[in-house]
């Protein structure tokens, strides 16, 4: 008989979560998956812990900071994880400082070592791989993450290419509204699938999207993804600019004014750091986002132009043929055979 998560009392819940919050985690993240639990748990909209249980823990029981500012007090301690179906970690920004203390990564350990199905969403997956629990593993992390991924954790492989990825008794997901997509997922294996349609229904999502759903197209150029790329702080602060400013592209002179070089010293890193100028770089980055818009989100071609800085969609078709060979126009119809070549 299953055992209620802080008690010992008899619990007829199909799906048992628990929460551990990183400090200044993603609220986007957890609230959407909370609300989904919340959705699947009851009839109607009465919001009663039935179905779904969960429970928010905390290693000091105090009030932990979401990067936005919002605090959440925990509703327990570290319990026993046995009491869980899958234990999730709720990442935040990694750049102030650890996201959770040892207290949390032992008890994410002992979680493993229990069999406990860990879930890292958003930056979650750092704290899985800082407690060892994704040694020899591949992780679903945002694309915009990828980088510092790489030069943290060198046994585990980042996948950037769809919303999560379920391993067995480890998932990941990149983040933002995917986390929907693997809530309903999970509530769907352990709930069942009209609970999980009557989550996504109340929160204006007509269906989920599966586990291999691309993320939205990094704007990134790939000279600059790949691993071991831009490790110069000033090229890197001038693509983060670029992506930015797409629709209403900035000169290459303002652009080295904002990080704080002349023009010259820019491109002169740029073709260090990429072997190709900024402009270059800055135009590649335009067709590829013009690219994504009009073969994966379905716009039309003078609306991608638009979106992707071009004057015109004369313009843009010319640029897109001269790189691709092929018009914008038949892009989507050539993703959807599975016949595009790759950018």
């Amino acid at each position: 008989m299953r055992k209620a998560e802080a008690g010992g009392k008899a619990d007829a819940a199909l799906l048992r979560v628990g929460f551990l919050l990183a400090r200044q985690f993603t609220l986007t993240a957890f609230a959407v998956f909370v609300d989904a639990l919340r959705l699947a748990s009851d009839e109607g909209d009465r919001s009663r812990q039935i179905k779904c249980r969960w429970t928010v823990m905390s290693a000091r029981r105090a009030p932990v900071a979401a990067s936005c500012g919002v605090e959440v007090m925990p509703t327990s301690g570290l319990v026993d994880p046995k009491g869980f179906d899958y234990l999730v970690v709720v990442g935040g920004l990694l750049h102030g400082g650890e996201q959770v203390d040892e207290a949390t990564l032992a008890y994410i350990r002992k979680a493993a070592a229990a069999g406990v199905t860990l879930v890292g969403v958003c930056t979650g997956s750092f704290v899985l791989a800082r407690a060892g629990a994704l040694a020899g593993r591949k992780a679903c992390v945002s694309w915009f993450h990828r980088r510092d991924f790489l030069e943290t954790f060198a046994d585990v492989t980042p996948v950037c290419d769809q919303l999560y990825l379920i391993e067995e008794d480890r998932i990941t997901c990149s983040g933002g509204a995917g986390v929907a997509d693997l809530a309903a997922a999970l509530i769907e294996r352990r709930v069942g699938a009209e609970a999980a349609r009557k989550s996504l229904r109340v929160m204006l999502i007509d269906a989920p999207r599966p586990a291999a759903a691309p993320q939205p197209m990094p704007a990134l150029p790939r000279s600059l993804l790949r691993e071991g790329a831009a490790r110069d702080e000033a090229v890197r602060r001038a693509v983060l600019l670029m992506e930015q400013h797409m629709a209403r592209p900035q000169s290459i002179a303002e652009i080295a004014r904002k990080v704080g070089l002349g023009a010259r010293q820019l491109e002169r890193r740029f073709l260090e750091e990429t072997g190709e100028t900024p402009a270059a770089v800055y135009r590649g980055m335009r067709l590829d986002y013009g690219r994504w818009l009009v073969a994966e989100a379905g716009r039309a071609v003078g609306e991608a132009a638009e979106s992707a800085g071009f004057a015109d969609s004369a313009h843009f078709t010319r640029a897109f043929r001269k790189r691709w060979g092929f018009a914008p126009s038949t892009a989507r119809a050539l993703r959807d055979v599975g016949n595009i070549p790759s950018t």
